[in-house]
């Protein structure tokens, strides 16, 4: 199974997300602040990211109301980080949302509530063939 990065800022989220993917066989590393997912990532090299978009601003960046878009942004341009797969986690899923979530580097995206869970399940397997 999968190595991922949570990054969540919500700690009821944290807690619900975790425990599923665990529960799956997935090992989960968790960050809660763009900042600190650019460089956990760098760190742990997990093989995805889960990453919420609605995060406090990252600290030496321009006011951004989806941070989660500038740790993307930043994951993408280092050559570390660059080929692991983002999944964004949000409730704006209109077209120029989805725009802006593959103009940042986004692989994918995953509607919240995430409910079902199989379809972040199903997703997440899609970056990982070889455990299928």
């Amino acid at each position: 199974m999968a190595r991922i990065l949570l990054v969540e800022d919500d700690e009821d989220n944290i807690g619900l997300l975790t425990r599923l993917l665990q529960h799956h066989g997935h090992e989960v590393v968790v960050a809660s602040d763009a900042d600190s997912a650019v460089g956990t990532a760098a760190a742990e090299l997990p093989e995805i990211i889960l990453m919420d978009l609605e995060l406090p601003p990252v600290a030496d960046a321009p006011p951004e109301p989806n941070a989660g878009l500038e740790a993307t942004r930043r994951l993408k341009v280092n050559s570390a980080t660059a080929d692991i797969p983002v999944i964004a986690l949000t409730a704006h899923t209109m077209a120029h949302h989805r725009e802006r979530i593959a103009a940042a580097g986004c692989d994918d995206f995953q509607e919240k509530p995430i409910y079902p869970f199989e379809n972040l399940l199903s997703k997440i397997a899609r970056f990982r063939p070889n455990d299928v």
